[in-house]
């Protein structure tokens, strides 16, 4: 299940805290440095089509992370980011994460396109979003992360599109 992560939801995980109600598997979900990023990137996002990051939570634990990362107004595209902490991988997580992800953006207005990077060794990744029917549609060089496949799911939602990101 998706539940919404807010600033206040980041900055208790950052301090090594868990949000009411919830709690965190051995290893905990993310890395303060990792966390303290996505809260960044969370804020702009946030602010500009209402919704940024998610926690991934089964049996009230947060398993992992879901993120809008970027958003492309032009074309209606969100690009997204996920995580399962290393103790819950090889489970189903980030497929069903990322299915539901896909049920809510197929409501929102605004996105029209999901958008995934992987690395190429990455498989895992890329089997979450092959069973998700993401289609690979190419392939670039990252300073930073090296090769990486490009991945795109278009939505199917009848809401017309408006580009007031």
């Amino acid at each position: 299940m998706l539940i919404e992560a807010n600033d206040h939801d980041f900055e208790t995980l950052i301090g090594g805290g868990v949000p009411a109600g919830l709690k965190l598997p051995p290893g905990g979900v993310e890395t303060p440095e990792v966390l303290g990023m996505l809260r960044l990137l969370a804020n702009p996002i946030r602010q500009s089509i209402g919704h940024a990051a998610w926690m991934i939570v089964e049996n009230e634990e947060i398993v992992g992370l879901l993120s809008i990362t970027k958003t492309l107004p032009t074309s209606g595209a969100a690009e997204i980011g996920y995580g399962v902490a290393p103790s819950r991988r090889g489970r189903g997580v980030c497929s069903r994460a990322v299915r539901d992800f896909l049920c809510w953006a197929e409501n929102h207005p605004l996105i029209r396109e999901v958008l995934v990077e992987t690395a190429v060794d990455n498989l895992p990744s890329q089997k979450v979003l092959e069973h998700n029917s993401f289609s690979r549609v190419g392939e670039r060089l990252d300073e930073e992360d090296g090769p990486l496949f490009c991945w795109k799911f278009v939505l199917s939602n009848p809401l017309t599109f408006a580009t007031d990101f």
